[in-house]
């Protein structure tokens, strides 16, 4: 049987068929070699392996199950998910024009209208869950990328991916959609138009918070993917052997995690979109969610294990209700099998936009009522 007749969730398990071809072990060996022989007629042994920068054979298998997950032609590792975000925009020109939401990731905020723009890159922030602004604002032949979360991160703001490629695509324009809330499990962008999808894969596509890394993935192999390719090798950007290797292992849970992250997220928010200490609760899979009519389009099994809440009272009664937890982790980023707890305003560059009222939630694998009982008693 070939890999289209498998589902992901089974694809995912068995790490895309990866072995060891020498021992026959189904766990893949690590391969921190660092450069690779040559014959005596100084041509590469393995065509395919010149200098592990670029070319370790353990981002073979993270790779492939990765293109296999979401549908595309190729994907590339990284050392984070900021370089593999800021690879899409260094493989811009100087003077190319930018659409980027109005709050998302703020690291990547913070390089763009930083690093990016004294680079030269045009970057103007456009609400992109509004596709006739998105397309108001759009300059064809200049602009060449549009830059989207969904779910966005921390206000799961959802963006329209289908009626926002088709406006880039009108326009000469890429669309790319950074998938880490929404992870393969229940989003595929590149099935709705979407050119590439970027994942933070430090969050739920390693799962343990064991690792920093960052994953790309293209529709097509075309022009602006070679020089993603050549921005990762020369630049630097690149996984450790190791890192790569437990990245894959973690992939290999991913469905089972992220499905049971998702059912216990969807219980918080119904449990708390009504509590009276709660202001708003923030999550797609609520009917009374704005974007929850096109994530319900766009997503499948599930609305994701990230949530946010806004506490009223302000900041000092959100940072309370962070203060009086027991169970949940006060710590950042996400994605992990532990459920994490951020009053993200704290952490966030000034000027971010991120309420001060909210706390953003990063929903692991545990009980659902025990997590349900620890925050009500944080709420008093």
């Amino acid at each position: 049987m070939k890999s289209a007749d498998f589902q992901p969730a089974t694809l995912a398990a068995h790490g895309c068929g990866h072995t060891d071809p020498v021992h026959g072990a189904i766990v893949p060996p690590i391969q921190p070699s660092t450069t690779y022989e040559r014959d005596p007629d100084y041509q590469l042994i393995n065509q395919a392996r010149l200098y592990s920068r670029a070319d370790n054979p353990n981002y073979d298998a993270c790779e492939a199950l990765l293109t296999e997950l979401e549908g595309g032609a190729a994907s590339l590792v990284f050392s984070s998910g900021m370089a593999a975000a800021t690879a899409v925009f260094q493989a811009l020109a100087s003077g190319d024009h930018v659409i980027v939401p109005p709050v998302f990731y703020w690291a990547l905020r913070n390089w763009l209208f930083g690093f990016g723009a004294r680079w030269g890159l045009k970057v103007e922030t456009v609400d992109t869950t509004q596709p006739a602004l998105v397309a108001a604002a759009l300059k064809p032949g200049v602009t060449k990328l549009i830059w989207i979360e969904t779910p966005a991160n921390p206000n799961l703001a959802v963006a329209d991916i289908a009626a926002l490629a088709e406006i880039a695509h009108a326009a000469g324009a890429r669309l790319a959609v950074d998938s880490t809330f929404a992870t393969p499990v229940h989003s595929q962008p590149l099935a709705l138009g979407a050119d590439l999808v970027m994942h933070s894969a430090t969050k739920y596509l390693n799962g343990h918070s064991d690792v920093v890394a960052g994953t790309l993935t293209t529709r097509a192999a075309d022009d602006h993917w070679q020089r993603l390719k050549l921005v990762r090798g020369q630049v630097g950007g690149v996984l450790g052997p190791f890192e790569a290797w437990l990245l894959q292992r973690g992939m290999r849970t991913l469905f089972v995690r992220v499905e049971r992250q998702s059912r216990n997220a969807q219980r918080i928010a119904e449990r708390f979109a009504s509590h009276v200490a709660i202001r708003a609760a923030l999550y797609p899979g609520l009917p009374s969610h704005p974007g929850h009519a096109i994530a319900a389009k766009q997503m499948r099994g599930g609305f994701g294990g990230m949530l946010s809440l806004r506490v009223h009272g302000g900041a000092p009664a959100a940072l309370n209700v962070a203060r009086k937890v027991q169970l949940w982790k006060r710590a950042t980023s996400l994605g992990g099998v532990e459920s994490l707890i951020e009053h993200r305003a704290s952490v966030e560059s000034p000027g971010s936009g991120t309420p001060d009222d909210l706390l953003r939630l990063s929903t692991g694998i545990e009980d659902a009522g025990d997590l349900i009982a620890d925050l009500e008693q944080a709420l008093g």
